[in-house]
């Protein structure tokens, strides 16, 4: 079968264009958010395929539009200020004012005409369907307010609470009418004692009954609206925020990062207490504790001096439960760490099980996994005696106040101050004057694990990110896949050492370059650094002529077929596996890439084909066939530059020569780049760059590495013990 490998810049052009992609690129492009379509295809969460008018709106939003569907009319739209998104017979077109009067709008309709133009009410009015999705310029948050990331609505955590606030004002309106409603148990209470009891008003008794009965069912249905209020407006901020703080580790630079990734799992996994609180019955509790003031007026106008009681109470209640939080607070976050640690050795062990069993190493996991447990076990147990004094001390209150009320009560009953009702009733309020306060350790607890939460989800949404916040990136649609490094020097962070140093050399468009040198030379730091992983400390690296930090991340590595030194493959199928190196590519173009990378071979022969489902890692094939792979999902693509990092480490010889064997004959225009230690990679590449303790030691032709020590030698040409010293002596002079 040939195997057609159409050069990147081909390919682009050959690429259909969805046209809600184009009014998506066209929208961004006027709200001052240029990128190009691999950039948004990169940034949003979308399968591949057609995009849908609901995934646009949803692209629109992750990206810091606001976007509101509304149904106007055609002189509203006219009218309109802002751009609006309304879906057509056709498909989907995006209007916005006029510049001038000579037309009524402006209309962009790919899938009508590649470019925007005037139109009149009567043309609009033949492709408005009744509702229009009106979308406003994001929020922007203040320079110098905070360092922070802006989420969809402004701040990435308290943005999406506050575009739910109207829902939180009808928990609010709840919390008011329930605790209104409790007032009619001890209203009840006392008429009995006073009124119906003394004068045998069954017929009075009747009709209250029935009026509690009544109120009883208006709080229940309103305390469900209420925890189902909390739950809609939880699960809308959960689905935004959760969002934001996973583009934020996508979207983060490499350098930031921070620890082991366990910690990082871990401080996404805090979310989860977020969320609990903002959807628990605490929360509920927090928006009661306000109306306790309700309760002490009620018994001030009821029981008059009893009031004295919840109100001598109160203080200590609140003070049990604040004496005790600045240790509670130490304790959560002593916890929160131990977590942490606890989330890390777990995930560790969990990646390298195999190894871990292999070499004996189960017992050493263990006892730190032992240690880790036990310390936060003894943290735990003192921040539940903690919790349980001040637990007791609310229970403890809560008994005196029922029995001080009832005594005092008796006291000014004998006086006529009061009425045996009136007793009732305020020891009723009383208790639930003081309920809310008396879970107020519980309370401040929770609050204390949602701020420590907080603080860590802060702390990562404060990292610096890829796509700078409005920095105008070069978008390049034809690329020739020049390489350039000039005078680039790098070191990992918190390294002093061990980095690249004053690096400069060129690789020609469709040249083929081995990268050679002994382990730990630089030689994967310099992939990294081509691939806009990590950017240069100093000196500058060019792509066709322009610097990598002015070139758009996506659009870079969408150009850049890689194939990393650590295989890795996701849950799902070989086909999936494959296509994620290119966008949307059809079966014959996996196909072919399979083909040439030798993923056919073994995967034709297997019953389930290209739908076999792969394990984690791709557990369950070889080495090679992993490797294999990664080699056919970075050819998918068709890029301009293919950069493979020891790309037959794990293969057999035959394999190995019989892929290079392909790539020599079918890659011709692309430019590739290799890694490798291992010589049978001579006969793909052109040029040989030696790199010896991240500085450049020799560079030149293929041919100059293979001649006889008795020839002359060029000028940049080390001896045979350099080379060998830099840890390829299958290199040597004469030794292909």
């Amino acid at each position: 079968m040939p195997i057609d490998i159409t050069p990147a810049s081909e390919q682009q052009k050959l690429e259909s264009h969805d046209p809600i992609e184009q009014c998506v690129l066209w929208v961004l492009e006027r709200f001052d958010k240029p990128m190009s379509a691999a950039s948004l295809r990169a940034r949003v969460a979308r399968m591949p395929g057609p995009w849908t008018f609901d995934e646009a709106i949803e692209a629109l939003e992750s990206l810091g539009l606001r976007c509101e569907e509304k149904k106007l009319s055609l002189q509203e739209i006219v009218g309109l200020e802002h751009m609006g998104l309304l879906r057509t017979e056709t498909g989907f077109a995006a209007v916005t004012a006029p510049k001038n009067e000579e037309h009524d709008a402006i209309l962009y309709a790919p899938d009508i005409s590649k470019r925007a133009a005037g139109l009149s009410v009567q043309l609009l009015a033949s492709l408005y369907t009744g509702s229009i999705v009106v979308l406003e310029a994001p929020i922007e948050l203040a320079d110098g307010d905070s360092k922070t990331h802006p989420g969809r609505y402004g701040h990435w955590f308290f943005g999406p609470l506050y575009a739910a606030k109207h829902i939180y004002f009808q928990v609010a309106l709840a919390a008011l009418l329930t605790n209104l409603f409790a007032l009619a148990t001890s209203g009840f209470s006392m008429i009995v004692y006073d009124r119906v009891m003394p004068n045998g008003a069954f017929e009075t008794l009747t009709v209250l009954v029935i009026g509690v009965a009544i109120i009883f069912i208006c709080d229940f249905i309103i305390r469900s609206l209420r925890a189902y209020f909390l739950d809609v407006a939880g699960a809308q901020a959960d689905m935004v925020i959760a969002d934001t703080l996973f583009e934020q580790v996508i979207d983060m630079e490499l350098k930031s990062r921070k620890g082991p990734i366990g910690s990082i799992a871990n401080s996404l996994r805090e979310f989860e207490t977020l969320r609990e609180f903002m959807t628990s019955a605490t929360l509920t509790t927090l928006i009661d504790i306000p109306f306790a003031i309700i309760f002490l007026c009620v018994i001030f106008a009821v029981g008059g001096p009893l009031v004295w009681v919840p109100l001598a109470t109160i203080p200590l209640v609140v003070g049990s439960s604040l004496l005790i939080q600045p240790r509670m607070k130490q304790l959560t976050q002593t916890s929160f760490e131990d977590g942490q640690t606890k989330h890390s050795v777990a995930i560790e062990t969990l990646q390298g099980i195999e190894t871990i069993k292999a070499i004996g190493a189960g017992a050493i996991m263990r006892r730190r996994y032992q240690d880790i447990i036990a310390h936060q076990s003894a943290v735990g147990l003192k921040t539940r005696m903690l919790a349980q004094f001040a637990g007791n001390m609310s229970n403890l209150a809560n008994q005196l106040v029922s029995v001080a009320t009832v005594t005092y009560g008796v006291y000014l009953a004998q006086t006529g101050a009061i009425g045996t009702g009136a007793i009732v009733a305020c020891s009723m309020l009383s208790g639930r004057s003081i309920a809310p306060l008396a879970q107020l350790a519980q309370l401040l607890t929770r609050i204390n694990q949602s701020i420590a939460s907080y603080k860590s989800l802060s702390n990562l949404m404060q990292q610096p990110r890829e796509h700078k916040k409005n920095f105008a990136y070069m978008s390049r649609e034809n690329w020739q896949g020049s390489i350039e490094f000039k005078n680039v020097t790098f070191n990992y962070p918190d390294q002093i050492e061990n980095g690249i140093k004053d690096v400069s050399f060129k690789i020609e468009p469709g040249e083929r370059v081995a990268l050679v040198g002994k382990v730990g030379s630089g030689k994967s730091t310099l992939a990294k650094l081509m691939l806009g992983l990590y950017q240069p400390d100093s000196g500058s690296i060019l792509i066709d002529g322009v610097d990598t930090r002015q070139i758009d991340t996506s659009d870079l590595r969408r150009n850049i077929g890689t194939v990393m030194q650590d295989v890795w493959l996701i849950t799902g199928t070989v086909k999936q596996n494959i296509s994620i190196g290119g966008f949307n590519p059809t079966d014959q173009e996996i196909l072919e890439a399979s083909e040439l990378a030798g993923v056919h071979e073994f995967i034709s022969k297997h019953p389930d084909g290209y739908g076999l489902r792969l394990k984690e890692r791709g557990e369950g094939l070889s080495g090679g066939q992993r490797q294999a792979i990664t080699i056919a999902r970075a050819l998918v693509g068709k890029p301009a530059i293919v950069l493979m990092d020891e790309p037959t480490s794990a293969m057999d010889i035959s394999g190995e020569k019989i892929l290079i064997d392909k790539l020599k004959s079918k890659l011709i225009n692309q430019t590739i780049v290799v890694i490798t230690h291992r010589a049978s990679i001579i006969e793909l590449i052109d040029k040989v760059i030696v790199i010896d303790q991240g500085r450049l030691v020799a560079q030149g032709p293929k041919s100059d590495f293979l001649k006889p020590v008795g020839q002359s030698a060029q000028p940049q040409r080390p001896s045979a013990q350099s080379l060998a010293g830099a840890g390829i002596d299958d290199f040597a002079y004469g030794n292909p």
